[in-house]
């Protein structure tokens, strides 16, 4: 796989709600305030389908950190991804079972914060130098409020995966905007109707959003406490028109690709189907043990304007400490260290993740050219999703998928499948 550059260089659906219902008790074995310096530090991690090379990166920082604290064992345990909201709402309600650090999905965050679950750690995180190469929009991910619950771990970001030898065949630039991204897959469907344009589904939540961000649209903006849907706005709008003629005849079928999700969207393109589509960085090892390795090239996926490239959700998970631990010191320690510039360098060799930290994205772009469009996606910024506990609701019910799918079928027009999907929105937000 090469990178080629452009011109520019350089369910949960009911958590939010359980766990605000449930006050979580606040008290610990060894008494309010309580921060011993020697024990056992209990640690929840995700487990992985492919899990040994994560834990070799863990158990050195393990010995590290033990080596370095007289009386300490860190005791970790790796929890499936699948059954995070039973486990995490059982920690808020038992502190006595809970770990003192946690591994966390960014978009779960919210949720957890308004049960108190986890503990503001920013004080500390304003000490560490290494903090500071942690972009703001990167860092607000790990943020609820005035509150920093944690430091962004790794990040998923997704770019243009696209078939250079189909472009090479057919003439094709590689596109310079989102429109001309559209007018490649026009070309390429109608060139070889076998072959999708672009492999984007309607249920492709993170491959859609990047449309809305690039022509100045909003999920939802703050409204003081709380938020006011903005999906419906002229900007919004105009994203949804551009991505519903990516969900056509000419270039992605309706009957095919309404319903597919993100990780379908991707498959098409691995198994040779496609001639682009949006895939992240999580997608890379896959793409390059596919038939279509060679032939495939990655940019990042434009903007409204030359040499722009959309907002990309900025997906991924952070480390922070539970609130009711009774290990508070060492905990935050922990999570500097795993966090921190040696490791977070570690897990992107063992499992592919991307870094947080400037300096580690660096020098891994320096050495390996296939994730360079991804950095230069976070360079350019990225855009989260609202930070509040009902985004868990939202996002289970699939407010957003229903209105793409709904103007890609022809069961409503952007106007009307935006502003119903706004009003869902804002009964959500209402909810609060």
């Amino acid at each position: 796989m090469r990178y080629r550059r452009t011109a520019r260089v350089g369910a949960l659906v009911a958590l939010a709600a359980l766990l605000a219902a449930c006050a979580p008790a606040q008290t610990d074995t060894s008494g309010p305030g309580a921060d011993r310096m020697e024990g056992t530090l209990r640690v929840w991690l995700f487990s992985e389908v492919d899990q040994e090379p994560k834990e070799r990166v863990v158990d050195d920082a393990i010995a590290e950190f033990e080596a370095a604290h007289d009386g300490v064992d860190v005791e970790v345990q790796y929890i499936p991804v699948d059954s995070r909201a039973e486990r995490f709402q059982g920690a808020f309600n038992d502190p006595s079972s809970a770990p003192d650090v946690a591994e966390y999905g960014n978009t779960d965050l919210a949720g957890y914060v308004e049960a108190g679950g986890f503990a503001d750690i920013g004080d500390e995180l304003a000490d560490w130098d290494a903090y500071s190469g942690i972009s703001a929009d990167v860092a607000a991910t790990a943020q609820v409020g005035d509150g920093t619950y944690g430091v962004p771990w790794f990040l998923g970001v997704r770019a243009l995966f696209y078939r250079s030898d189909v472009f090479d065949e057919l003439g094709i630039d590689t596109p310079q905007t989102l429109q001309e991204v559209v007018e490649a897959g026009r070309t390429v469907r109608e060139e070889k109707p076998d072959m999708l344009g672009l492999s984007a589904g309607g249920a492709y939540t993170y491959g859609f959003l990047p449309f809305v961000w690039a022509h100045g649209g909003a999920i939802a903006e703050r409204d003081g406490g709380s938020y006011t849907a903005a999906i419906d706005s002229p900007e919004a709008k105009a994203g949804l028109e551009l991505y519903s003629q990516v969900l056509s005849p000419d270039v992605c079928p309706p009957q095919t690709c309404a319903q597919m999700t993100g990780n379908e969207s991707v498959q098409n393109f691995i198994a040779g189907e496609a001639a682009m589509t949006i895939g992240g960085n999580f997608n890379m090892n896959a793409v390059q043990e596919s038939k279509v390795a060679e032939d495939t090239a990655v940019v990042p996926l434009p903007g409204t304007e030359p040499d722009s490239v959309a907002p990309a959700f900025a997906g991924g998970n952070n480390l922070g400490v539970l609130a009711g631990t009774d290990h508070r010191t060492l905990s935050v320690e922990f999570v500097k260290l795993l966090a921190g510039k040696k490791y977070q360098q570690r897990m992107y060799e063992a499992m592919g993740n991307l870094p947080t930290l400037s300096g580690v994205q660096s020098d891994i772009a320096a050495q390996d050219e296939d994730v360079a469009p991804f950095i230069e996606t976070l360079d350019a910024g990225t855009r989260f999703v609202p930070v509040t506990g009902a985004w868990a609701s939202i996002d289970a019910e699939g407010v957003l998928p229903t209105m793409v799918q709904r103007v890609a079928s022809g069961d409503a027009s952007v106007d009307k499948a935006a502003g119903d999907a706004a009003a869902s929105l804002d009964e959500a937000f209402g909810g609060e």
